[in-house]
This record gives C-alpha cells, structure tokens and sequence, in this order.
C-alpha cells in the first residue's frame, strides 16, 4: 500500500498507513457477511476506497466537515484518517453501512469522526458545516437539494464525480455557482475522476 499511496504525492505517515491497512482487514471480514462494497481485490480496494478518497483531501476547507451518503465510510474515513484536527460526521441511510463506520471509528481510535444514520434532507445537526462533501452519491442539481443547506454560506460542496459531467452542470440550478477539477487517481486512467466545487453565488 505504502507504495501506493506515494504516487499520490500527499504527506502520509506510516500511522496512517497501519490506520488504512486496518480499514481494509475489517471491511474484508465484514464484507464476508454484509455486502458493504464490491469491490473484493485488495489492490483494487486501495485504489477505489483508500486513494480516490484522499485525492479529495486538497479541497476541504475549514474544520467541519460532512460526508453525505458515506456508505461503508468513504471518503470520509479516510480523511478523517489524514486530517485529525477536522471533526467529520458522516452520515448514511443504511443501518449495516453506519454500524460499520462506527465499529471501525471507534476500534482507530478515530476520535474526529461521529457517524449518524439518516438521509441528507431529514438531518438536523443544529448547525452547517465548512465543508460538504458527497461521492457518486446523485447528479448535481439533485445533491444540492438533499444537502445543499448544510453548507454554510461562505462553504464549498465538494462533489465527486466519474467522467466529466456536463450534463449536470447544464441542469444546474442558482444560486450554486461551480468550478471543476480533474483528480488524478494513480491506478486510474485520466480523466475518470473529476470534483465539483458548488458554491453560492453572492
């Protein structure tokens, strides 16, 4: 892995490393019994789960950050891995996904993350969050609506997507402003992922 993670030209310690290495072990065993992810080959569970998170670590800002529709804890576990100053919630329908996250956060001693079950349109934090942050979970102007309005005014809705997507940047209603980056994911060809940075417009 550790291989892996250099072509990311990210700072990783090996603390880290072990963290991830961890996160694989338990999603392998409880894959055996609960299908939390396709994906069975470790190689290819590093570079879909542990790598085409972490490409998305240059773009948080501030200290609060939300992953929504996390499913087994991706992206934000691995973040919360790399960034233990940033508190994370990360937040899930699935009853089996979120039992995992918590399992897993708590046997990493990941301290920084709270995991909470529920849709992105019925949570009610009490508060919005510097940073959103959803991956392949819907087309844009559908994320907006589902947790849109828990990013603070002057915060960034980080959508991760596949290939290049036009189409829902058409569809894309105000008052979401966008700008788009390529990711390069090592193990992945170009082009095959891309963040939307959503915000609004003032």
């Amino acid at each position: 892995m550790k291989a892996q993670l250099n072509k990311l030209a990210q700072p990783v310690d090996d603390d880290a490393v072990t963290r991830f290495e961890a996160l694989l072990d338990e999603l392998e065993k409880w894959n055996r019994r609960v299908n939390l992810t396709a994906i069975r080959n470790r190689d290819d569970m590093v570079t879909a789960h542990i790598l085409d998170s972490l490409v998305a670590r240059p773009l948080l800002q501030g200290r609060e950050i939300l992953d929504v529709g996390t499913g087994p804890g991706f992206p934000g576990l691995p973040l919360a891995i790399v960034e233990p100053d940033r508190e994370f919630t990360l937040l899930d329908s699935n009853n089996k996904k979120i039992m995992f996250v918590q399992h897993v956060a708590g046997l990493l001693g990941l301290d920084n993350v709270t995991a909470v079950k529920g849709r992105g349109e019925d949570y009610a934090p009490g508060h919005r969050f510097d940073t959103v942050i959803a991956r392949a979970l819907a087309a844009l102007q559908r994320l907006v609506e589902i947790a849109g309005h828990h990013v603070r005014e002057d915060g960034v809705f980080v959508a991760l997507k596949g290939r290049y997507p036009a189409k829902e940047l058409e569809q894309l209603k105000a008052p979401w402003s966008h700008e788009v980056t390529e990711l390069r994911v090592p193990g992945l060809e170009e082009g095959s992922r891309h963040a939307v940075l959503l915000r609004r417009n003032r």
